[in-house]
């Protein structure tokens, strides 16, 4: 017998509480082989930027036909849409608030000139956080996404506060069964999408941001290292403080640092600390290089 499909879990939820766990056993109840995996949930709460990063950046290290169940979600009881997007390669259940931008971002393989929208000259140049309004944009032809509304496949009752429960959870355990995605909801065209977010080139400074914030305090930017020079010096900028040059390892630094990590973007950290503490930065912080 072939294997169920695994199901992946990506939430703000933490794991101080039993919402994950609760997750689970709805999963488990309507499919008690499903193979379930947490990917994180430790996205800063409410933040949808950082979410749709995680999964962006994490999906494509799963087997074809896998679920992604994720729930990032501060719109939860309003109007927005619970949606089903099916891409070649993989399931991806989530509210219709950006969180899937970057999976809808990869179906158009655009170039950053169509798809990207860079920071304005003038954005962000406090080194404050820098917000982004999602807006509807067209589905790859590729892919398939439906509106999650038949309740069948749902909990009942529903809570006004506990999608991921009483909906994305057994939605994700019926479509491991074999339930076939036009079941689950009405198919659409238009999904909502943060802008692609890339840095911009001002003189002989790279300007991006942070995207991520990790377990140990990373601030993981957007800025990738094919952007960086091969040779010569570069200079980091963020918060106030510089760093000189690129270490080769966390190790490798006497304290603040700057490092290309496994994302395959620039990174600053601290060796044996916490730079998001240190500096007090968060998601959407200004961050500069200077290429001289």
């Amino acid at each position: 017998m072939d294997a169920p499909p695994v199901i992946t879990l990506t939430t703000d939820f933490g794991t101080s509480d039993p919402y994950v766990g609760v997750m689970k056993g709805v999963i488990l109840g309507i499919n008690p082989r499903a193979s379930i995996v947490d990917i994180g949930h430790q996205v800063q709460p409410q933040s949808i930027q950082e979410g749709a990063f995680i999964i962006g950046t994490s999906h494509r290290f799963f087997p074809k036909g896998t679920i992604h169940v994720v729930v990032v979600d501060p719109g939860v009881g309003t109007s927005r849409s619970a949606l089903l997007l099916v891409t070649p390669l993989a399931y991806f259940l989530a509210p219709d608030n950006g969180v899937l931008s970057y999976i809808l971002q990869e179906g158009f393989c655009l170039e950053p000139k169509a798809a990207a929208h860079v920071l304005a000259k003038g954005q962000g140049d406090s080194g404050a956080p820098v917000q982004w309004e999602g807006s509807q944009v067209g589905v790859h032809p590729g892919y398939r996404a439906y509106h999650l509304t038949n309740p069948e496949f749902w909990l009942h009752p529903v809570s006004a506060t506990f999608h991921g429960r009483d909906i994305f959870a057994p939605v994700a355990a019926h479509l491991s069964l074999g339930v076939p995605a036009h079941r689950l909801g009405v198919e659409t065209r238009h999904l909502t999408s943060l802008p692609h977010r890339l840095p911009r080139r001002d003189g002989d400074m790279l300007i991006g941001e942070v995207v991520h914030v990790d377990h140990f305090g990373n601030l993981i930017t957007n800025i990738p290292a094919s952007l960086l020079p091969q040779q010569g010096t570069v200079t980091i900028e963020v918060k106030g403080r510089r760093i000189v040059g690129l270490s080769r390892s966390y190790a490798e630094g006497v304290w603040l640092l700057a490092i290309v990590g496994s994302h395959g973007n620039l990174e600053v950290s601290v060796r044996d600390g916490n730079a998001a503490q240190m500096l007090e930065v968060k998601v959407g912080h200004v961050v500069r290089v200077v290429l001289a």
